[in-house]
């Protein structure tokens, strides 16, 4: 069950960024750093996805963490949903769709990550490296991924990646998207 769960999450969480995409207003900022790497490299955005995660994973290894099932399933599944949805989801070009889209975009990944977080199948890389610096450095995990995320969005951002307004409002609302579904996920398995 908690594999269907896992693989469940780990698709809505390809669909919102995809959402976010389509939105045409801004990504999130580790799909700003893939689209960057999508435009200057000539590969889809699934594939960069893939090989952005893979190149984390490999930045795990100094870190002694260690990936589960859950970490590999998330760079396969994030990015085959996020490049299907992409290739099918109408991209936007008003600023009201545009909102819609980033808003359920923002609201999937924030269901999405409750539901493979609570799975406790392995981190996804990103998270893994977060942890994993926090744990050498002692730095607090909060600027540890306010860093790594300034990073990859200024990256992104070099290499042609779309920051706009949906990065904001993912920036501003992803953790309140999390905190909500976690709080409901809670009633629900209380029950």
């Amino acid at each position: 069950m908690r594999v269907v769960i896992l693989i469940s999450g780990l698709a809505l969480f390809g669909l919102g960024e995809a959402l976010l995409v389509q939105s045409h207003i801004g990504n999130s900022p580790w799909v700003v750093f893939a689209q960057g790497v999508s435009l200057k490299t000539g590969i889809s955005l699934g594939w960069a996805t893939f090989a952005i995660s893979v190149a984390v994973l490999l930045l795990w290894i100094p870190l002694r963490e260690r990936p589960g099932f859950g970490t590999l399933l998330n760079i396969i599944v994030i990015a085959w949903v996020l490049q299907v949805s992409v290739d099918r989801i109408p991209l936007q070009h008003g600023f009201f769709p545009g909102l819609v889209f980033a808003l359920l975009g923002v609201g999937c990944v924030g269901i999405a990550s409750t539901l493979y977080i609570t799975c406790g199948l392995g981190p996804g890389p990103r998270d893994g490296l977060m942890t994993g610096i926090h744990v050498k450095t002692g730095v607090r995990v909060g600027r540890v991924r306010l860093v790594i995320e300034i990073l990859v969005l200024v990256s992104g951002g070099l290499l042609g990646g779309r920051i706009g307004l949906g990065t904001a409002l993912f920036a501003g609302l992803i953790g309140q998207a999390i905190a909500i579904s976690c709080g409901i996920l809670a009633r629900l398995t209380r029950q």
